[in-house]
């Protein structure tokens, strides 16, 4: 099994890249949801990056698919010039749990 990038940025890819995922640089609407199909309908992928900028781009799309099926995972990262808010809503997470404010 292997990673895929969907990215807006040639930066974030070229990382990736380095890491040895390979991936794609889209910009616009059509031609995300054309890489996101085309990367889904390959069985051998079984995580696909995505950036912030394009998840909420197709939002609808992306969670629906999200929703409904369960390979391959899709995981939200940010670019080189947002950041991604995760230890936010870990901190979330965690006092939905344990039922303490961090």
């Amino acid at each position: 099994m292997r990673c895929f990038l969907i990215s807006d940025n040639i930066d974030t890819q070229m990382g990736m890249k380095l890491a040895g995922i390979n991936g794609v640089v889209v910009h616009e609407r059509e031609e995300v949801l054309s890489a996101f199909e085309t990367a889904v309908s390959d069985e051998t992928i079984a995580v696909i990056f995505m950036t912030r900028k394009l998840i909420e781009l197709c939002s609808a799309e992306i969670y629906d698919f999200k929703l409904n099926r369960s390979k391959p995972l899709i995981a939200e990262i940010p670019d080189r010039h947002g950041e991604s808010g995760i230890s936010d809503t870990i901190s979330e997470y965690v006092s939905e749990a344990i039922g303490l404010k961090l």
